[in-house]
């Protein structure tokens, strides 16, 4: 079995919350019903509206969302059909096979089939900075940054799914797609983000913490962050 995660574009004529009800529905029965052992999407809709601050943009027109899919074999010809599907409901989409680790699992909040999981996903697409060779990037990322990510934040989910190879042409060149779910608290509150609610001292030693640890290997005008209500429409195995 393989994860294929689908980065997804919303035509700017079309109304955000449109737009989102169209992938959570009829996107996600398609690939349902094409033989997907699991299926998630991610959009950005209105309930994720107060994250907005939290948003950063460096690939032109901005993403708006994820499916994620589990199929059998991402060869091109048997993820024909779930392509297909893709491109029937959105302008725009780019195609990546990826490698799943779950460092944190979400059992604080668990995900029911079909319905809006708890708080807010933020995604990450993160490209490898040039001055740093691959597997450098991946020992600082999943060997350092992994622990700090986790005792600095109030991440109750935590997926990296780091790129084996994009799947479509002309995709953006990202490395990695990194989620995290979040307590709704963090879309506007860092204290709550940081896990430092009526702390200052841990709130300041956190950022520092976490800003430090991300700036080892990530370049900042290099990353798009986007915040994102999650759907677990199939779990694996579920």
């Amino acid at each position: 079995m393989e994860k294929v995660i689908y980065v997804l574009w919303r035509d700017a004529q079309t109304p955000p919350d449109r737009w989102s009800r169209t992938v959570r529905a009829q996107l996600a029965d398609k690939l349902l019903s094409l033989g997907a052992h699991g299926v998630q999407i991610n959009v950005a809709d209105a309930d994720v509206e107060p994250a907005a601050a939290l948003r950063q943009v460096n690939t032109r027109p901005g993403i708006e969302g994820t499916a994620s899919v589990w199929i059998d074999s991402a060869n091109a010809m048997f993820r024909q059909s779930f392509d297909d599907a893709v491109r029937a409901v959105v302008p725009h989409m780019a195609a990546y096979l990826v490698s799943e680790s779950q460092p944190v699992c979400n059992t604080r909040f668990p995900a029911k089939a079909g319905e809006r999981t708890a708080g807010f996903a933020q995604l990450a697409f993160l490209q490898r900075p040039p001055r740093l060779t691959h597997e450098t990037w991946l020992d600082v990322w999943q060997n350092h940054h992994t622990k700090v990510a986790i005792e600095t934040q109030d991440n109750f989910a935590y997926v990296q799914n780091v790129v084996v190879r994009a799947l479509t042409h002309a995709a953006p060149g990202y490395d990695a797609i990194v989620e995290e779910c979040f307590p709704a608290a963090a879309m506007t509150d860092p204290h709550a983000f940081f896990d430092a609610v009526g702390d200052e001292a841990k709130f300041q030693r956190n950022v520092e913490r976490m800003m430090e640890s991300c700036a080892r290997f990530i370049d900042f005008d290099r990353i798009d962050v986007l915040p994102t209500s999650q759907f677990v429409v199939k779990a694996v195995g579920g």
